[in-house]
């Protein structure tokens, strides 16, 4: 482990209570029960159990899921060949793999969740603003994914017993009596799953990542003997010359525009990694490698298939929905299941459960803020959240076009203002002299520079005069944030950088 990141001797006895005093150096500051709970607190690094299989597994789980398929699919359908969407997916892993080291090696010094890493440049209470934009954005589409993962449920029961498709015409609030059950069905599942806490999350990912990914390089296999061990590069009238190279690169933002959720909250991860080696070696397999097997595998299929009929597929489940075997077509609908549960629960569940805790310590586990922000997801009637583009494109897209700016301020402010310099103690006090207080606990130059940025950020993403440049927002915003917030930001400043091993707790309490 680098010796930057070197923490402070712990004392014998942890204290975790919010009444505590921290001592040392500074002066002694009261934990705040508006800040502190055991869910917020940092995590001890001995006994950190996300190593470098836990990590991979995480994002084997995410890249080979049902939506990315559709999107890396849409590319050939746009009209890249196969080495463009190899070359455009590997741009784009590129960056994810680079963007998403920055946010876990944070996490993994100071061992806090997002909420609190968010306070160290947006303010004690300020960080509740980006907080609150990742936690909105999670639960709708922690709602419409169950939702998703119900559909494939009801493929697979009425292909087993085909008597209970009679339950799937009538309609109660926009779903039918079978698909309601099959909706409660995947969210108690999920709820169980976090019931157990970030542990059980590691295990059920390690579970789930193996199989998705010996089921998409099955359905490779299959397709592509299928089509006599011959598949088409393109489509009949390949993109060529400006075209292409603006559609390779846009491929390449949007792929990283995708995880603009996970690379803000990467450190809920991060923060139970033992050092920075383990994240980078996790990553490396995780994304970049992963993102390239991931793109042979869109290849194989789409070619596969244009070869054999013309045709081109939107989605994996196509191909599985097709197989004439019953036996086969349950054991692809369970494979996709398990992997849409376990992204559902690594983008949307973890990051909402730890910002409502964040918005109530004294009173909110990440157990508690984890039932609140599900049942959420319920009472907001997902399916038609999922069926209205408007909400998709001018909501969903408008909030998510603010996570680029959100990155860039943090990003900024802890790597090239701090130089990763940072007093996790201190990100738990509401006292005046605290290094987080700012002007009553907000920083008004992150708001300053946030919010410009993400004005224009909504602006290129949902106005159609700019689709050119739109996929390109999420970068845009971030670096226009980056760049306002080190221009206004105070120079000259002294940063203390006091480890949280004072007050952390062990991993298996979160």
């Amino acid at each position: 482990m680098s010796t930057s990141l070197d923490l402070a001797p712990e004392p014998n006895v942890a204290s975790t209570s919010p009444s505590s005093t921290l001592t040392g150096d500074m002066p002694p500051l009261a934990l705040s029960p508006r800040l502190h709970n055991r869910d917020l607190a940092p995590t001890r690094i001995e006994g950190r159990r996300w190593g470098r299989y836990s990590i991979f597994a995480l994002w084997t789980n995410d890249v080979h899921n049902i939506a990315n398929y559709s999107f890396a699919m849409g590319l050939f359908a746009l009209g890249l060949g196969g080495w463009q969407i190899l070359l455009s997916l590997a741009i784009g892993a590129a960056l994810v793999y680079f963007f998403m080291n920055l946010s876990g090696y944070m996490g993994q010094k100071t061992g806090v969740p997002f909420p609190v890493i968010s306070r160290i440049a947006f303010g004690i209470h300020g960080a509740q603003v980006p907080a609150l934009i990742r936690a909105v954005i999670a639960i709708a589409w922690f709602g419409i994914q169950t939702y998703l993962a119900s559909v494939v449920l009801r493929v697979l029961l009425t292909a087993v017993w085909p008597q209970v498709a009679a339950y799937d015409h009538d309609s109660i609030l926009g779903l039918s009596s079978l698909g309601w059950v099959c909706f409660v069905a995947i969210w108690l599942v999920q709820l169980v799953i976090l019931a157990y806490g970030m542990e059980m999350v590691r295990r059920y990912e390690a579970f789930a990542g193996p199989v998705i990914l010996l089921t998409v390089a099955s359905l490779a296999v299959f397709m592509y003997f299928k089509a006599d061990a011959r598949i088409a590069w393109s489509v009949a009238e390949p993109l060529t010359g400006y075209e292409m190279w603006r559609n390779i690169f846009a491929g390449g933002a949007l792929w990283l525009a995708i995880y603009g959720t996970l690379v803000l909250n990467f450190c809920d991860f991060a923060r139970s990694s033992p050092c920075r080696k383990t994240i980078r070696v996790g990553n490396f397999w995780g994304l970049p490698v992963n993102i390239l097997v991931f793109a042979m595998i869109t290849v194989v299929l789409c070619g596969a298939q244009f070869q054999i009929n013309g045709q081109i597929i939107d989605s994996p489940t196509q191909i599985v929905a097709s197989i004439p075997s019953t036996a086969f077509l349950v054991l692809g609908c369970l494979a996709f299941l398990i992997v849409t549960v376990a992204v559902n629960i690594m983008a949307n569940f973890v990051a909402p459960a730890f910002v409502l805790s964040n918005l109530a310590p004294r009173h909110l586990n990440f157990r508690r803020a984890g039932l609140i922000s599900a049942t959420l997801a319920v009472l907001i009637l997902p399916w038609n959240l999922y069926n209205s583009p408007l909400v998709i494109v001018y909501f969903l897209s408008g909030l998510g076009a603010l996570l680029g700016p959100l990155y860039g301020v943090i990003m900024a402010d802890y790597w090239l203002l701090r130089k990763g310099r940072i007093n996790v103690p201190e990100l738990y006090t509401e006292h005046p002299t605290g290094a987080y207080h700012y002007s009553k606990g907000i920083n008004l130059r992150a708001v300053a520079a946030f919010v410009p940025a993400a004005l224009l950020a909504i602006i290129l993403a949902l106005v159609p005069n700019f689709h050119g440049i739109a996929p390109f927002s999420w970068l845009i915003g971030a670096g226009i944030a980056a760049a306002v917030y080190l221009l206004i930001a105070p120079r000259n400043r002294h940063y203390h950088d006091v480890s949280g091993e004072c007050i952390a707790v062990d991993h298996s309490s979160h």
